[in-house]
C-alpha cells in the first residue's frame, strides 16, 4: 500500500504543483515567468507530493480517511513550506525577476514574507494530496455486521 501510494502522491503532487507553480509564475506576464513557476512547481510538486502521501499512509492508513489525510497533508506542507522558504538564499530571492509589480516585491521583501508564501502554498498542496491518498486508502467498515437490529 505505501508504495502505491507514494506513487499516486507522486504523480498527483507533481500535476498539482505544475498547476499551481505555473499559476503564480503567469502573476508575472512573461513566458520565462511561467516557465519558472513551472519548473518549481514541478520539482517541490515531486517532493512534497510523496513526502505527504507516506506519511499519510503513516497517520491514516486505511481507517482514517479523507479528513485525516488532509490534515495530515496540510499541517506537512505548512512545516515543510516553512523550511524550504527560510533556506531559500537572500541573493537568490533579491535577484529574482519580480518585473517590477508590487505584489511579487512584496513577496520578496523579506524571508519571513517567502517562507509564509512557499508555506501556504504547500499546505495547499499537501491537502490536495493527504485528502486523496487517505481518501483513496479508506476501507470502510460494516456497521451492521454484528448486530440484532433486524
Amino acid at each position: 500500500m505505501m508504495q502505491k501510494s507514494i506513487l499516486l502522491g507522486t504523480m498527483i503532487g507533481t500535476i498539482f504543483g505544475v498547476l499551481i507553480g505555473a499559476g503564480f509564475g503567469a502573476i508575472t506576464l512573461t513566458l520565462n515567468g511561467i516557465l519558472i513557476g513551472l519548473v518549481i512547481g514541478l520539482v517541490l510538486g515531486v517532493v512534497t507530493g510523496a513526502l505527504t502521501a507516506a506519511l499519510t499512509v503513516r497517520t491514516a492508513g486505511t481507517t482514517g480517511g479523507v479528513s485525516v489525510g488532509a490534515y495530515t497533508g496540510m499541517a506537512f506542507g505548512a512545516v515543510f513550506g516553512m523550511v524550504i522558504g527560510v533556506l531559500i538564499p537572500t541573493s537568490l530571492r533579491v535577484s529574482a525577476n519580480t518585473e517590477g509589480m508590487p505584489m511579487l516585491d512584496a513577496i520578496i521583501m523579506g524571508r519571513f514574507h517567502t517562507a509564509i508564501l512557499t508555506s501556504f502554498l504547500l499546505a495547499i498542496l499537501g491537502t490536495m494530496v493527504g485528502a486523496w491518498i487517505g481518501g483513496k486508502n479508506l476501507i470502510p467498515r460494516n456497521l451492521k455486521e454484528g448486530t440484532n437490529h433486524d
